[in-house]
């Protein structure tokens, strides 16, 4: 059992290594229908981490009226 647990977690993470996490308060842009998205956690597909903080980030926050 002690032996069975680790290697479950083992295969269970082992599909997350295609992702990123990042932490702080960032949001979207402001939408044609001015809604927009804001969180403190934000899980990232490694393909898009370039394009990541040019389209979410805490300007974003600011310009949507956002307290930092």
């Amino acid at each position: 059992m002690k032996l069975l647990i680790p290697l479950i977690l083992l295969l269970v993470l082992t599909g997350c290594s295609t992702h990123s996490v990042k932490l702080g308060k960032k949001c979207t842009k402001l939408a044609e229908d001015n809604t927009y998205e804001k969180s403190f956690v934000w899980i990232i597909n490694n393909e898009n981490l370039e394009n990541f903080d040019q389209k979410i980030n805490k300007q974003n926050c600011v310009v949507n009226g956002e307290k930092l």
